[in-house]
């Protein structure tokens, strides 16, 4: 019984800074091909987080398992071990053990499950998470998911698709499926719906939709532009972009009653919103200084300062969980790159470096930023750790993937 692909992989590449990983061995795990399809699983987690070295097993006989001490020697501070039963027509029971190997195998973690087939992938990702935060002290990322819009193009016809996927690009779902252009997919801060534009009337209309019952609401339908919505941290409002008086500015969007307040004026373009964190404020792009630049708008007394002097474009940014940086879209000369500001002192750093990166979005514990690219003529998505010392491709759709956004935590 079969339940993922078991020759799912993602694709590394993996840069300076590994060595500093937490260094982690993860026996075969008893049970069958659904016990190596979940280690399978969860090795690619760990890597993906860029916190984890994978430590191989030492050379020992056919079907031996490695002694804590032999994990130990091998280079191993913990080893994760576990096993996998099927107990009944679609039943398993999962349990697995983490053990500290420099602590002569003092048991970390240990816990046991009981569930249906089709939530073994579910569960390896729930038991990374669980591994995660046991030797980091931080929540996982690793049951979040992801949201981005699949292009395939058949001769003059196009099919857009709101896909919804794990956070490794497994299990993608249509929620939305159009053939006109769907863009600008954004979660909800309780990861039950995505606000989304969709052109299928042949202009701009702001929509939600949940993920679970793909139930739509349409919010905004006016004349000219209806983009870029952003969903305030307690979710009662949504900042969007509209033209309706003439030129485009941010208002924002009662989620109850509809209501509509204006918050930028003015003949500049301002585009782009997204709120702080702690919702008292939110940044948004703008071109009222020339080119296009980040500026912030003060919620409390609307007064605007702006955010980014270095580079001649900077767009699409948003803050990170702690506040202390921005994540962009940045261009120095000619070239878009992925980059991050320290808020503090306005430096920035570029952490990605191919002449197509776009579209950032911030994992909800700060540590990776999804982004879309192009590779081999084709757009995908990609991962780059906050300090740019690790990336990964997440494996390509048949199509082109654009505009990813990361959901937050569930559940």
């Amino acid at each position: 019984m079969m339940w993922m692909n078991a020759s799912f992989a993602l694709d590394l590449e993996l840069t300076q800074g590994i060595n500093s990983a937490l260094p982690i061995a993860i026996n075969a795990f008893n049970g069958g091909v659904q016990a190596q399809d979940l280690v399978g699983v969860v090795e690619n987690d760990l890597r993906m987080s860029g916190q984890f070295k994978i430590i191989p097993p030492p050379m020992l006989g056919a079907n031996s398992q490695p002694a804590i001490s032999q994990w130990q020697q091998a280079g191993a501070d913990s080893v994760l071990s576990g096993r996998v039963q099927q107990t009944g027509p679609n039943r398993f029971a999962v349990s697995f053990e983490l053990a500290d190997a420099a602590a002569h195998g003092h048991m970390l973690l240990s816990k046991d499950y009981q569930i249906p087939g089709n939530e073994l992938r579910a569960l390896a990702h729930h038991i990374s998470d669980e591994v995660y935060q046991k030797l980091t002290g931080e929540r996982g990322i690793f049951s979040t998911r992801i949201a981005y819009v699949l292009v395939q193009r058949n001769g003059n016809q196009e099919r857009h698709t709101l896909d919804v996927a794990d956070v490794d690009g497994s299990n993608p779902r249509s929620l939305v499926v159009s053939t006109d252009p769907i863009m600008s997919p954004t979660w909800s801060p309780d990861g039950r719906q995505i606000a989304f534009v969709s052109f299928e009337k042949k202009h701009a209309q702001i929509f939600t939709v949940s993920v679970e019952t793909g139930q739509r609401r349409l919010l905004t339908s006016f004349t000219g532009i209806n983009g870029a919505p952003a969903w305030s941290p307690d979710g009662r409002q949504l900042a969007v972009v509209l033209s309706k008086a003439g030129h485009p500015n941010i208002y924002t969007v009662d989620m109850s009653t509809g209501h509509l307040t204006q918050i930028t004026f003015g003949d500049s373009i301002d585009t782009e919103p997204r709120y702080s964190p702690d919702g008292r404020s939110l940044l948004f792009t703008s071109g009222r200084g020339g080119s296009p630049q980040i500026y912030r708008l003060n919620l409390a007394d609307g007064k605007i300062s702006r955010v980014t002097y270095l580079g001649n474009y900077n767009a699409r940014a948003s803050y990170t969980p702690n506040q202390k940086n921005i994540v962009m879209l940045h261009r120095e000369d000619h070239q878009f790159n992925i980059g991050i500001q320290d808020l503090n002192n306005g430096q920035v750093t570029t952490l990605t470096s191919s002449p197509f990166d776009e579209s950032p979005s911030i994992s909800p514990n700060g540590r990776l930023i999804l982004y879309a690219t192009r590779y081999q003529d084709k757009g995908i998505l990609s991962i780059v750790s906050i300090d740019g010392r690790i990336r990964l491709r997440l494996p390509a759709r048949s199509g082109d993937v654009q505009e990813p956004a990361w959901s937050p935590y569930l559940g």
